[in-house]
């Protein structure tokens, strides 16, 4: 996703789920794709008008950096899969969870693939990645907006 769903795509993709006329346990996954949809078309509306957002933390592995991102999530590829936050700032991500936090810095993140609620950072090497899973579609589809920016901007040296 280059960027982000218009608007109009999600309010036919909605309508087109009512017209099924299901019961909602049955499109219960849908409904949260359609969220996430949303949160993710709006987000990329805030980043065009206003920048990255700021998110309040006083998570201490964050220290004094501005956080644009926190969500929780886990570390499936990883034994003892902790579960923790995905944090993100301008010049790393984190993932605080399990017996120490993980950290990323940007420069070294070279692609940034997004599927159902994994959020992949792949590093510079092309072996060595870490897959992050979130609970629910809306912060995997803006964790991957917001990494692919945070990436970028970092390559791009702003």
């Amino acid at each position: 996703m280059a960027g982000a769903p218009e608007a109009g795509a999600v309010a036919s993709l909605a309508a087109a789920l009512d017209g099924l006329a299901l019961p909602e346990e049955e499109i219960e996954i849908e409904r949260e794709m359609l969220d996430g949809l949303v949160q993710v078309s709006q987000l990329h509306a805030a980043l065009t008008a206003q920048g990255l957002p700021l998110v309040e933390t006083g998570h201490r592995v964050v220290g004094t950096e501005a956080c644009h991102f926190s969500a929780p999530s886990s570390m499936p590829d990883d034994a003892a899969q902790p579960s923790g936050r995905l944090i993100f700032t301008g010049a790393r991500a984190i993932f605080a969870g399990g017996a120490r936090a993980l950290t990323l810095p940007w420069h070294t993140v070279a692609d940034v693939v997004q599927h159902e609620r994994d959020v992949i950072l792949v590093r510079h090497d092309r072996q060595t990645f870490h897959r992050f899973r979130c609970n629910v579609f809306a912060d995997a589809l803006c964790a991957g907006l917001l990494a692919r920016t945070l990436s970028r901007r970092t390559r791009a040296g702003r």
